[in-house]
């Protein structure tokens, strides 16, 4: 059942992957047309805010599971510890995936082929998947596994949809790239749960037999 789910992740994630990347010339104007409502009919005004809960991303990602180990080991719970090494896990899993396919796609990013998007700041790196908003819902899957309780999952949800929305906002991305990083995020802190599992279980037959 476990490997059926990862596989069907897997296979979910190449599948998005395979259809953003070949997807018509319809479906790119529809990606660009969205992208410039998004960004040319900005409120300037709000721009710090956007700028902001981008900028949160990795130093959220960073301290959640910091935190969860930090706690877990001076109060000794376990499933702590296990949720900080798992998150852990799944940032590195998500971080391969990203600038795996990142590099491998090489997509420029909007600014670059469209002069009329207006980017907050420019970088080098390319365009898919989003970085930021894989790593956003990488953090908020994987804290959601660990408390699975709606009131965690509404506000850490709520600040992953508003990363990839400032990505946009921002000028970053293509809603192709949020949608790509959502996924891929949302699947490697998924993997790295079942891996976790099927470790745990291997460990656990292991010493069952002796």
């Amino acid at each position: 059942m476990e490997k059926n789910l990862s596989s069907s992740i897997i296979n979910g994630i190449i599948t998005l992957i395979i259809a953003c990347v070949s997807c018509n010339v319809a479906a790119q104007n529809k990606d660009i047309d969205l992208l410039r409502r998004i960004n040319a009919g900005r409120n300037n005004d709000l721009d710090g805010a956007m700028r902001s809960i981008t900028n949160s991303v990795y130093p959220v990602a960073a301290i959640v599971p910091v935190a969860e180990l930090v706690t877990g080991y001076r109060t000794h719970n376990r499933k702590l510890i296990h949720g900080g090494w798992q998150t852990i896990a799944g940032l590195g899993v998500n971080f391969g995936l990203t600038f795996g396919l990142k590099y491998a796609i090489n997509r420029a990013r909007p600014y670059v082929t469209y002069t009329f998007i207006v980017p907050d700041h420019y970088n080098k790196d390319p365009s898919f998947p989003s970085g930021h908003t894989s790593f956003a819902f990488n953090t908020a899957t994987s804290l959601v596994i660990v408390f699975p309780k709606w009131y965690v999952a509404a506000p850490a949800y709520t600040w992953a949809v508003l990363t990839g929305y400032s990505r946009m906002r921002l000028g970053m991305h293509y809603p192709t790239d949020v949608l790509a990083g959502a996924a891929v995020g949302t699947g490697a802190a998924i993997l790295a749960y079942k891996g976790n599992q099927w470790l745990h279980n291997k460990r656990s037959r292991a010493k069952d037999k002796h």
